[in-house]
Formats: structure tokens, sequence, C-alpha cells
């Protein structure tokens, strides 16, 4: 079975060329200002909106994991469509992009399914949080394979110790997918997203749950879990809201992204 697209054309272009453009755009926008950091990570915060609001955003992230030489990445996001208890693994072959299929880390799957008892609840695998990451994937990395991982009724705790196993495996890396606050005025915004950045810059769990309104807090709650348990330290990489790409300063979402070292 292939993991077939199912935001395409809304969240993403979806044709190649176009892809490309947006891809390119983002590069070259930001050489324009800054150097890109020279680290290397295999775990990663990215949003998860159109490319149009948050590509960029995402974009700095994966031009890291290109530097880091990684070939097999789980991507960890929320559920938005279905809720049911716990996680889903993706257990199909493939995952289709515009730029072609990634193939599915099938051993990575195995070892998951023996050590978490993971299961595919089918419906959770048309997810745009997970799904929008996968042309950044193919386009960055070569010769790349992936596991999709959804959640909906889980906790941080469990999803951490997944995080720790995976990056404990040789040539394994976490994609970590999440929006920030939601539809507030850009003020009100920026204050509730800058908890959000001080919580991750600083691995603070306790400042978290002081006001983030990430989606996907769960999933970054366990990504900190698994960096102080590790040594870990993070590194903001950017941060920007939809009134940049808008210009709408009345319903704002705000975007992240971080790396992990």
């Amino acid at each position: 079975m292939k993991r077939e697209m199912s935001v395409a054309g809304t969240f993403y272009p979806a044709r190649e060329v176009e892809l490309e453009r947006y891809f390119e755009h983002f590069s070259r926008t930001y050489d324009e200002d800054l150097v890109l950091p020279h680290v290397k990570s295999r775990a990663v915060i990215v949003p998860h909106a159109g490319y149009i609001y948050s590509g960029y955003t995402a974009n700095v992230a994966y031009r890291i994991l290109q530097k880091s030489g990684i070939k097999n990445f789980v991507v960890i996001g929320p559920s938005h469509r279905v809720a049911f208890e716990g996680v889903s693994l993706c257990d199909y072959k493939s995952y289709v992009t515009p730029f072609g299929e990634i193939k599915s880390a099938d051993t990575l799957v195995e070892k998951l399914q023996e050590n978490f008892s993971l299961s595919c609840f089918t419906q959770a695998h048309e997810e745009h949080s997970t799904e929008v990451q996968f042309p950044f994937i193919k386009h960055y990395i070569q010769d790349v394979h992936i596991i999709e991982l959804v959640y909906s009724r889980e906790s941080a705790k469990e999803i951490s110790e997944i995080i720790d196993f995976v990056l404990e495996q040789e040539d394994c890396g976490v994609i970590i997918s999440t929006d920030l606050s939601h539809f507030y005025n850009l003020e009100d915004a920026n204050k509730l997203d800058n908890i959000c950045l001080e919580a991750v810059k600083n691995l603070d769990l306790n400042q978290l749950h002081e006001g983030c309104e990430a989606c996907g807090m769960i999933g970054v709650e366990a990504m900190m879990i698994s960096a102080k348990k590790l040594g870990l330290s993070s590194h903001i990489l950017d941060y920007r809201t939809s009134a940049d790409a808008s210009d709408d300063t009345d319903r704002v979402v705000g975007y992240m992204s971080a790396c992990f070292l």
C-alpha cells in the first residue's frame, strides 16, 4: 500500500516545478539576510500550515537536516481530523509526493511495532501535520526512508519514550510537527508564542504549560523531555506568523522551527 497525498494542491503545490520555486524562494530570501547555522542535528520541530504561510520557517530546519547525513526519519504530528487512543504508526510501504515516492523505513517500523505495540489506524493517515513535511524531506534528503506517526489521545511521556528509542538507533532522526497559537490578534499571538519559544529554548517544561497554545504541544513536550534526558540543547531557527504573508493582523497563526544538538 502507498500513503497517498491528501492535501496536495491545498497546503502545498501538487506540481514538482512549483514546489521547486517555493524552496528556491525560501532559501534565497533567507540567505539574503542570514547565514545558516553551522550545526548538525537529527531532531527538529517544524510547522505544518500551508507553505505560503509556514514554508519559509520549515525550510530552515530542513536545510539543517540536509547536513546531518541521516537517512531515516520518524515524522510525528497531531491528528486534526480524527480522535483515537494512542499513536498510529503508518505501515504502508511508501509515501507519495510530487517529487516521487519515499520508501518506508521498514526495519524501524518492525522495531517500533515490537517495542511499543503500535498499530495502524488508517483514518489517521490523511493528516496534514505530517504530510506537508514529506515534500521537504524528499527534496532535501537523498535516499531517505520515513515513518509517519500520528497521535491523538496520548501522553508526552509515552511519545518521549518512542523518541528516545528512535534517537538511540543508528542513522535515525525525528521530525516533530506543530503550529503555535491560532487566531489571536498579532500582539496577543506574539505574547503567547513567546512562551513556547522561551520554553523550547530553555527546555523548561513548566513554562511550556504557562500559556503555550501549540496544537502539537504533546509532541513538543515529548521532544523536550527526550532532549533533557539525552543531554541535548535546543536552538530556535525561525519564528513568524501568518501576518508576515497575509498582512492580516487580526486572526494570526504562529510558526516556529527549532533544532536539537
